[in-house]
């Protein structure tokens, strides 16, 4: 077997995160990372079960490499993750070309497994159970390095894993288990030996991250305890955090976001319906009324918050009347942007089991690019609002494909870069400059907006 890996991540940001400690594990076995799967000795898809399309696609992509693990049958073929938890023996049982299968509650376990399996060939499992503990993911969380972002000074840290809200729809509390906050001390040393390996912003990572809580020295420190903490650390530039469950707020943390200038005033919070009678068919356990008000909070509390939602659309029972409460809903919040999917049912969950499925996909399709085409008409409309003004950027890197036209690119840009960063509310921000900008926080000025995107200039001052 080579000594190469390829790794695909899809899904959340959480799946991003163990992708990295992953890629962490196996170079510390000594083998190298390729983007080519074609050249890798091992193959690792970490998967996603929210929605049936995504576990689609792994099936289709496990069934494509079914005639290469024939004519190679060193190379091994890993699937880890919500799937993998979800399917478990039956991946094994239904394709021959797998051979590690790995839930994320076993990701310490991963190594072991490519250990044994090229020292002796065999095939493996190992999945989540109630005896499973903490103890190794939190060795494997709190000894990472950073080293396979393709943005080096960007990090995740994880404050908590697994979810206890059970919505209706949602595969997540069975493959990832009951909520669990981490120790504040490890995720502080965390953060602390990333910024000493050079990165500048973070973001905190939880299924419902505002519901931290950990009990510390007699103290139960919550999200905002820990922005605190977080904000002391001295080569940190920025701090995000998500996602955010519209149950668990207080308004300690918009004060900390509104008094702590490194925190980015950036909300992600799922509303996925407007309707009442949808949110208690969803268990969503809070009502529209209840999802305005802390939006009206924190927007009185942080001026410049810019929010972001999730909605689902054509859930069982879904009229045509909840839905355009749901357009009303959207029009009230006026997101920057909008994460929209059509209804999937995922086998297990309450909706799947106690619910109809009974809005047909082109009443789902027809929803869904409504609600979209709404967003993006409120979004262009607000960030027409930025043009001719100065936004602070973070430089992440070249655009990953051009945006302006020639007209629009300057003259003094010799090395004819086009550069991508965000804002401190998360708008993305395209123009013209010199990749040793990467990770360097500028002022730039805007001279155009799209409703995903805007176009800037170098900001200078004119006397």
């Amino acid at each position: 077997m080579n000594n190469t890996f390829y790794i695909e991540t899809m899904g959340c940001q959480m799946n991003k995160l163990d992708s990295e400690l992953i890629f962490g594990q196996l170079v510390r076995l000594g083998f190298q990372n390729t983007d080519i799967p074609e050249k890798a000795g091992i193959i690792i898809f970490n998967t996603c079960s929210v929605r049936q399309h995504a576990e689609d696609k792994v099936i289709s992509k496990i069934g494509q490499l079914r005639r290469r693990h024939q004519e190679h049958p060193e190379m091994i073929l890993a699937i880890v993750g919500c799937m993998a938890q979800r399917l478990g023996q039956d991946l094994l049982n239904n394709h021959q070309q797998v051979d590690i299968v790995c839930g994320p509650g076993q990701l310490h376990q991963l190594s072991s497994m490519v250990r044994e399996i090229h020292n002796k060939r065999t095939r493996l499992i190992a999945l989540n159970d109630t005896a499973t503990t903490d103890e190794p993911l939190e060795k494997l969380d709190s000894t990472r390095r950073h080293l396979n972002n393709a943005i080096p000074f960007q990090a995740y840290v994880r404050i908590s894993r697994g979810c206890n809200n059970y919505c209706s729809y949602c595969i997540v509390p069975y493959v990832r288990g009951p909520e669990r906050s981490r120790p504040t001390r490890n995720i502080i040393d965390e953060s602390r030996r990333l910024v000493d390996n050079g990165v500048k912003e973070i973001t905190l990572l939880g299924q419902t991250v505002n519901s931290y809580q950990y009990k510390e020295n007699g103290k139960v420190m919550v999200l905002a305890d820990l922005l605190e903490k977080l904000h002391d650390i001295p080569d940190l530039k920025r701090l995000r955090f998500v996602t955010s469950y519209p149950r668990h707020f207080d308004k300690r943390l918009f004060q900390a976001m509104a008094a702590l200038p490194k925190v980015c005033p950036y909300l992600h919070l799922c509303a996925q319906s407007g309707s009442d009678r949808i949110l208690k068919a969803m268990n969503r356990h809070y009502s529209v009324r209840q999802y305005l008000d802390i939006i009206e909070r924190g927007r009185e509390m942080v001026p410049q918050l810019t929010v972001a939602g999730d909605f689902i659309v054509g859930f069982p029972g879904e009229q045509e009347d909840d839905f355009q409460m749901t357009m009303d809903l959207v029009r009230k919040v006026r997101y920057k942007n909008c994460f929209i999917f059509k209804y999937s049912p995922r086998p297990g969950t309450r909706a799947e089991v106690r619910l109809q499925n009974d809005i047909p996909d082109e009443v789902k399709k027809r929803r869904n690019t409504e609600l979209l085409a709404l967003q993006n008409e409120i979004a262009l409309q607000d960030n027409q609002q930025f043009v001719g003004n100065k936004v602070e950027v973070m430089v992440e890197g070249p655009s990953k494909k051009p945006h302006l036209d020639k007209a629009e690119t300057s003259s003094a840009n010799s090395s004819g870069c086009q550069l991508a960063g965000r804002t401190p509310g998360d708008h993305i921000v395209v123009f013209d400059g010199s990749l040793d900008l990467a990770g360097e926080i500028i002022p730039v000025t805007v001279t155009k907006a799209s409703a995903l995107t805007l176009f800037a200039k170098r900001y200078t001052h004119r006397v």
